[in-house]
């Protein structure tokens, strides 16, 4: 496993839908692993296949609770419930936060890293660190949700 360079706006890759993935292999599961990897060295709760300049529609989060790691190949939002706002973060922003409103609730369907179809329900924070991932492999980027960019003091006390 190693650290990928994490790419940081305003690379283009950032912005484009991503490709589907294929193929099922030993490639995608250290794919996978270094996305982890990645994603703890700097300190994120979710990591989008673009962040690290691959063009496909892999990622992964993990809020650090009972949930463990979700790993999700060419996911798909199926249903979005609810409403939630609070400050978010992106690896690829370093030191800029902003005010969003995302889905209190998000099912979404998805394959493992062996190819297999999961469906999985999501509330809270955790809707939050998904749908945000799920963003990025469309292309979207949570500036373009931002309803009010806050200070780094303002998130103080603020669980990440």
């Amino acid at each position: 496993m190693s650290i990928r360079k994490i790419i940081t706006f305003p690379s283009e890759i950032l912005e484009q839908p991503c490709k589907p993935v294929h193929a099922f292999d030993k490639k995608l599961g250290k794919v996978l692993n270094d996305m982890y990897e990645t994603m703890i060295e700097f300190d994120g709760v979710g990591l989008a296949a673009p962040q690290i300049g691959l063009d496909l529609q892999i990622a992964i989060v993990d809020i650090e609770d009972e949930s463990g790691t979700i790993e999700m190949i060419n996911p798909k939002i199926i249903e979005t419930s609810g409403e939630q706002t609070g400050p978010e973060g992106c690896l690829s922003f370093p030191e800029l936060y902003g005010e969003v409103t995302r889905p209190n609730y998000v099912k979404f369907e998805a394959l493992d890293r062996k190819g297999k179809k999961y469906v999985k329900e999501v509330e809270g924070f955790l809707a939050r660190a998904v749908h945000h991932e799920i963003d990025h492999l469309n292309g979207i980027l949570f500036t373009s949700k931002v309803t009010r960019y806050m200070k780094e003091e303002e998130l103080e006390g603020v669980e990440e």
